[in-house]
């Protein structure tokens, strides 16, 4: 062992904390400037999260041969197709679907109070129309259905008056498209800069970090998506098939709520029943729905999750959620954006965290514990562990 001052240690661990507290203030810095700026930053957030979707398929049309130039204006205009193909579809189909939902809340409100609620009544005992006024409850959802026409003109009315806000929303609304345009463009170099500031000690474990985060949110923002697609497009053409009416819209509703594992099919099959019972009143029809559900099952279980989405997330629904609704409580709208983003990250620091805990002195104790890869040993470890190795 190399001769070393007794006094060296404490100096290195004093200046590895004040490096770890300037990490600390960088960090608190950067969410506080988030938070002053979340208004502006919007449109920033929604085009560079779409440039980095876009940016493997650019770089795939790159390798072929062609420029990069080329490659970015042929996945934009991609991308444009498909957001005026979904409007063009699903925004009028969803309306002609609302519009019967209106139609059919007297059915509803029928079936609800002469048939679902005596049921219940009879074989649990609690009095439910006592307590429960539905008819006034259904009306209240009818009229506020009707007066949306109004709310929005109200709305609409506020906006005109307030320039400011109207000029806001339509210059992020005319930025989103030209960011985007610029992330395709310049993301590789973008990624090449920020590595470049990165220091040098410790650019192999904050790649290796970066690689995981991106594997992770790409293979649950991607391959989820695609899940949700596929279930949603599924569910509602089977519930059509069936014959309801809303079919198209609780497949829709069934296919968003599948990422969080059991709600989505347990609210179509809810909701689907509802429908079938109110509608034709028979279980041959309720038993079209469960089987449109549980083929959507098998598929989702044994080919589309395993193919699309891989066991590489490792993001529990409960984390899902909870980082949604607190990104949106701190941050806005923003705060909704980058909770998955977010959530992504601190899973795989966490994981990186845990890994160094189990080969770390206070978990293994005096007993010789696998050394992590020289990749991943920081270059200001404690000069205590440094002294034992030597």
């Amino acid at each position: 062992m190399t001769d070393q001052s007794p006094g060296r240690a404490p100096l290195e661990d004093i200046a590895l904390f004040l490096r770890r507290l300037q990490w600390t203030a960088l960090g608190v810095g950067a969410c506080w400037l988030l938070w002053v700026l979340a208004p502006v930053l919007t449109p920033f957030v929604v085009a560079a999260m779409l440039g980095w979707l876009g940016d493997p398929l650019v770089d795939r049309i790159e390798r072929t041969g062609r420029s990069r130039n080329t490659a970015v204006t042929l996945v934009f205009a991609l991308m444009a197709l498909l957001v005026v193909l979904i409007l063009l579809i699903l925004v009028p189909l969803i309306e002609r679907q609302i519009t019967t939902l209106i139609v059919s809340l007297p059915a509803y409100r029928t079936w609800f109070t002469d048939t679902a609620i005596p049921w219940l009544e009879q074989r649990t005992g609690f009095q439910i129309s006592v307590w429960l006024d539905l008819n006034h409850m259904i009306e209240l959802v009818r009229s506020n259905w009707e007066r949306a026409g109004g709310i929005a003109t109200t709305l609409l009315g506020y906006l005109s008056r307030s320039g400011f806000a109207l000029i806001a929303m339509v210059a992020n609304i005319a930025l989103l498209p030209v960011l985007t345009f610029f992330f395709l463009r310049d993301w590789d170099k973008l990624v090449e800069r920020v590595a470049s500031l990165i220091p040098r000690a410790y650019l192999s474990t904050v790649s290796r970090l970066a690689k995981e985060s991106n594997d992770v949110l790409g293979a649950f923002l991607r391959g989820q998506f695609l899940v949700m697609l596929a279930l949603g497009v599924m569910y509602g053409v089977g519930l059509w098939g069936v014959g309801l009416d809303l079919g198209i819209l609780i497949g829709i509703i069934a296919g968003l709520l599948t990422f969080v594992p059991y709600l989505g099919p347990a609210s179509g099959i809810i909701l689907g029943v509802i429908a079938a019972l109110v509608q034709y009143g028979d279980w041959k029809h309720v038993l079209g729905v469960l089987a449109v559900f549980g083929v959507g099952q098998v598929v989702e279980s044994y080919w589309l999750t395993p193919k699309l989405v891989g066991d590489r997330i490792g993001l529990h629904p409960v984390a899902v959620i909870f980082a949604v609704l607190a990104g949106g409580q701190l941050f806005g709208f923003l705060g909704m954006l980058l909770a998955l983003p977010v959530a992504a990250v601190v899973n795989v620091l966490l994981r990186y965290a845990q890994e160094r805990y189990t080969h770390s002195r206070l978990y293994a104790g005096d007993q010789a514990a696998v050394p992590l890869e020289p990749a991943l040993a920081p270059a200001g470890a404690d000069a205590a562990e440094r002294e034992s190795k030597q």
